[in-house]
């Protein structure tokens, strides 16, 4: 079955909310964004998840979204925010990755790559990522499309025949796969029946006016555990 990650909320309502629904991971952005938020919010929204959680069959993990961040910035950060999942956006090395793993062995570490929305979805820094140096590194993946000014979560789909150099990597490196990217209740199932990543992230498909619609993610969330 599909990882489902609802990423980018806010406000206490929706945290408590989709922390009760069956997903598995829920996404708060400390990097430059309209949907950042600031590390002892996000620390009380985490427990708040957790409380609204207990007792439930699924009980998402907290992750983190950075962009090209400093050791100084996530010291920061998970001193307020108990994440589960540090979520690297930028161009961070693998060594930048092991050192985030070395200095807290508790927290997983996802690396994302970002497409550009073209044919066969080139990098976005017009340069192919090498994955290699990061197996036995990072402990999942995630492709998003990319954005000039944000890095990611731009809301646009990237070319999606890009997906399965990835995930064949991800495999044989034993990690899952995530996919990002302009995904919305109505075109996750198309993805999933397609290229069957290992889980998929959702932003702005899932909001109103830029707003989090509770009704969208629920379907969203309905889509990915009873479509495909």
């Amino acid at each position: 079955m599909a990882l489902v990650k609802i990423c980018g909320l806010q406000t206490l309502s929706h945290v408590e909310a989709v922390a009760k629904l069956p997903v598995d991971y829920i996404g708060f952005v400390f990097a430059r964004s309209k949907r950042q938020v600031a590390p002892r919010t996000a620390g009380e929204l985490i427990r708040a998840m957790r409380d609204a959680s207990a007792g439930t069959a699924s009980r998402p993990k907290a992750a983190g979204v950075f962009v090209n961040p400093s050791m100084d910035e996530l010291e920061a950060v998970l001193g307020e925010a108990p994440l589960d999942v540090v979520q690297l956006h930028g161009q961070e090395s693998p060594a930048f990755c092991s050192e985030v793993k070395e200095r807290w062995p508790a927290v997983q570490v996802f690396k994302v790559f970002s497409l550009s929305g073209g044919a066969s979805g080139e990098a976005g820094d017009g340069g192919a990522f090498r994955l290699e140096p990061y197996r036995g590194v990072v402990d999942g993946m995630l492709i998003d499309t990319f954005d000039p000014v944000y890095g990611g979560g731009s809301g646009k789909t990237f070319a999606w025949d890009a997906i399965p150099p990835y995930l064949e990597w991800c495999r044989g490196a034993g990690i899952p796969l995530l996919v990002a990217g302009g995904l919305q209740p109505d075109n996750v199932g198309e993805l999933l029946r397609t290229y069957a990543p290992d889980g998929v992230d959702v932003s702005s498909g899932v909001e109103t006016e830029g707003v989090k619609d509770l009704d969208k993610i629920t379907s969203f969330v309905e889509r990915v555990r009873n479509d495909v």
